[in-house]
């Protein structure tokens, strides 16, 4: 196997020291008033497109796109919050097709309609950042409308640079602030970034949150990744190494023992959500996939269960026009409602001036060998380790 396609658990963390020397263009820096429009660069194997587009409930939304003949195509919007769209190469896409087609802007979308809904009508990315102030399902407490997942992702960000390292193996470095500033409530910024080797079929998020208040404040987050076809379909796989499954909720019981397949479209089918403990390895490093049928395509994100100690699985095996999608979720909290997640300890704070990083690695997998490269590394940090299926669910709206 290629040594730019291998899937390595360890390397979920090590990015290494980024480069000095590379070419860096700001796209956006609302402190310098820099509000770049339409832009353009390319190198050897890879170009990078910034479009603005136009009509719709998409006007003004800004679209960055990687593009590596030999590797991936990643487009990410900082309109929304630095969510990637999609990602595909050879032959694999990574991502789904919404009901929600277009790339709508903020301005278009009240967070508090249906009764704190509102973040659906703009939900169709691939990776999804729910938090960072707070997340999970809607409810109202302390005075305030707690609307669903959180704001960070209809956030726009007010810095986005473009870093290309001068050296091989040529790091192209995605940079964007994100601010969730409110007077008397919350200054938590994150800084968040990818990073993409051209010609490699994975990818890397190296996201730092910090709290720049004088106070201490919650925070939580769920990476909320979403799959469909062709990886997802009748016969598909969902693998992480777990100690215990449970329900979230009473509909999600009677997909408790086929919990880890899917089905193909299916009308009527509601949401399915379980939550998992995730088991690692002694650095904490662990990985979850979601393999085809013939176990020759997939998806695998490697992340750190001392940063994410907690993974969701939400299945929506709905038919394909209302939207056919299955999420894998590290996270620091369920998608409980806030107050739920506070009663059950999983809230966490930082204090006034402490940040906090949180590593992903994303890998597309695109044959057989990939495939079982990771199914070896998720069955050794799984061991002996029996998983637990808990029937009843850990908490009740």
């Amino acid at each position: 196997m290629k040594k730019h396609h291998r899937v390595i658990l360890g390397t979920a963390l090590a990015l290494g020291a980024m480069s000095v020397h590379a070419k860096t263009y700001v796209l956006t820096d609302v402190q310098n008033n820099v509000e770049v429009g339409n832009w353009k660069t390319a190198g050897a194997n890879y170009t990078i497109e910034q479009k603005v587009l136009h009509g719709g409930k998409q006007e003004g939304s800004k679209v960055i796109t990687i593009t590596s003949p030999t590797g991936l195509t990643i487009a990410l919007s900082p309109t929304r919050g630095m969510g990637l769209l999609h990602a595909e190469g050879k032959g694999v896409h990574l991502g789904w097709k919404s009901p929600v087609t277009e790339v709508v802007n903020p301005a278009y979308i009240n967070l508090e309609s249906r009764n704190g809904l509102g973040w659906l009508d703009g939900f169709n990315e691939m990776l999804v950042r729910c938090g960072y102030e707070w997340t999970g399902h809607p409810t109202t407490a302390d005075g305030q409308i707690y609307t669903l997942h959180g704001k960070v992702q209809n956030t726009p960000a007010s810095y986005v640079a473009v870093e290309i390292e001068d050296k091989a193996p040529f790091a192209i470095h995605i940079k964007g602030l994100i601010k969730e500033s409110t007077f008397k409530k919350t200054d938590l910024q994150t800084m968040t970034e990818l990073t993409y080797i051209p010609g490699e079929s994975s990818f890397k998020l190296h996201d730092v949150l910090t709290n720049h208040a004088d106070y201490a404040h919650d925070y939580q987050i769920i990476y909320h990744s979403n799959f469909s076809q062709p990886i997802l379909e009748e016969g598909a796989k969902f693998l992480a190494p777990v100690s215990e499954v449970s329900p979230f909720n009473d509909y999600a019981k009677k997909g408790l023992k086929d919990w880890q397949s899917y089905l193909g479209p299916t009308q009527g089918f509601d949401e399915m959500v379980f939550n998992l403990k995730p088991l690692s390895d002694k650095n904490g490093n662990t990985m979850a996939a979601l393999l085809n049928k013939n176990g020759d395509k997939g998806v695998a994100i490697a992340f750190n269960t001392q940063q994410l100690p907690v993974l969701t699985l939400w299945k929506n095996t709905d038919t394909l026009k209302q939207g056919y999608v299955t999420g894998i979720e590290p996270g620091t909290s369920y998608a409980y409602p806030v107050t739920i997640e506070r009663e059950q300890k999983r809230v966490k704070q930082l204090a006034a001036g402490q940040s906090v990083s949180f590593d992903l690695t994303y890998s597309l997998l695109s044959d057989r060998a990939q495939v079982q490269q990771v199914e070896k590394s998720i069955q050794q940090i799984q061991g002996k380790t029996a998983i637990k299926q808990v029937e009843t669910p850990i908490a009740k709206e």
